[in-house]
């Protein structure tokens, strides 16, 4: 089954409003001149306007592997959204600092770095820019019985970029190019992921 790049968008402060999710800490730092953005950066089992969906299994073991990138400060992402199945360390704007469950959706919060492209995006938040969060990945599909389309196990979460579109919560937008089938983890990351599938079972049974 091919596998190809899928987006997803969502408001990340909704209404222009970010979520109080941040330390003292993270305060003391904004104060500083840091600027963070917390919210609902993806969602399990809902069905989105193009009839697509996510089962809470797949999201929630590819978040599990995407907290490995967060714990190395390596979960960056770029200002709009590209074409490509790789980040773009020289259109890199942001850092995802942390990211947990809360029910079905999954927040983030994000701190916004001081390359070009993130000067670009704070003063694009300072003017007042209507903001979307979108997921990127590699991952095929299949249709239900029902209509409705299932993203299916072999999804591989890449990074989460900030995009100009004005999308809302529950917006869903899917840009599907030529096929993907190279490597985009490292080793250390596919064996990292092994062990997150092997772990698991054992955990739930405990």
């Amino acid at each position: 089954m091919s596998k190809y790049l899928l987006t997803e968008y969502y408001e990340l402060c909704p209404n222009g409003t970010c979520e109080d999710l941040l330390t003292e800490a993270e305060k003391q730092m904004v104060k500083n001149g840091s600027m963070f953005l917390t919210g609902v950066m993806q969602r399990a089992e809902a069905k989105n306007g193009n009839g697509r969906r996510y089962p809470r299994n797949v999201l929630q073991r590819e978040v599990e592997n995407y907290k490995k990138l967060v714990r190395d400060r390596r979960a960056v992402g770029e200002l709009d959204h590209p074409d490509s199945d790789v980040v773009n360390l020289k259109n890199s704007s942001h850092i995802v600092t942390d990211i947990w469950w809360d029910g079905d959706d999954v927040k983030g919060k994000v701190q916004i770095l001081t390359t070009p492209s993130g000067q670009i995006l704070r003063n694009l938040i300072e003017g007042g820019v209507k903001l979307g969060i979108s997921s990127r990945g590699l991952g095929s599909v299949a249709q239900a019985t029902g209509g409705d389309t299932i993203v299916q196990d072999d999804f591989q979460l890449i990074c989460f970029d900030f995009v100009s579109e004005p999308s809302t919560t529950g917006a869903f937008m899917v840009k599907e190019g030529k096929e993907r089938n190279n490597a985009i983890v490292t080793k250390a990351d596919r064996i990292n992921r092994a062990l997150n599938n092997i772990l698991k079972p054992w955990e739930n049974n405990q």
